[in-house]
């Protein structure tokens, strides 16, 4: 549709000599409000890689789809062992040994999650492949299901000590990883002179 006359002026909007017809389109409704689904930015990714990053995709897709069958499985698994014995009375949360295998189990899944998750993650592109803090945090995740599981008064004290010293490393290099936040005292100029 097509008005004759000036534009309407407004910020980012010149006149048109009067003369000129002004052409006026309406964007698609159904479109302009929409963010585009990570299948559509998939897509145009997928058109700017190369062979190698097309590949390199294709091997995260297959992982990923491999990780989410094992986390399914291990959750019906959790669901058919748990479920039964809570609606019988069976499980009793407050002995130790139970709270340990039920809490490594929850872990577990927990794990397969997050490092689904990170692969998910670098298939769309968000961040490249490897991403040392999250495979850090990842084994911070699995030595505390190692904590949970351990059983204190059979283990050796060297063991505990070791798994401790671990994690202290693990959690000190995940720090000195961390995002980089700008000081307030830089992040504001001195006005004084």
């Amino acid at each position: 549709m097509t008005f004759p006359g000036p534009a309407p002026a407004g910020p980012g909007i010149s006149f048109c000599p009067p003369d000129l017809p002004i052409a006026v389109v309406s964007p698609n409704p159904s479109t302009s409000n929409e963010r585009p689904t990570a299948l559509t930015e998939f897509r145009l990714q997928w058109r700017l890689m190369n062979a190698y990053e097309r590949f390199e995709q294709l091997v995260v897709l297959a992982l990923s789809l491999i990780i989410a069958g094992i986390i399914l499985m291990a959750l019906l698994q959790l669901y058919r062992r748990v479920v039964p014995l809570l609606i019988g009375g069976a499980i009793d949360p407050l002995d130790h040994e139970v709270f340990q295998s039920l809490f490594g189990a929850i872990f577990t899944v927990l794990i397969a999650m997050e490092f689904k998750h990170s692969i998910v993650r670098a298939a769309l592109r968000r961040e490249s492949i490897v991403q040392v803090r999250t495979v850090l945090l990842i084994a911070l995740l699995a030595i505390s299901r190692k904590f949970v599981i351990l059983d204190a008064s059979s283990t050796p004290a060297s063991t505990i000590a070791a798994l401790a010293i671990v994690t202290l490393v693990l959690g000190i290099v995940c720090w000195l990883l961390r995002e980089p936040t700008p000081r307030s005292d830089q992040a504001e100029p001195s006005q004084a002179h």
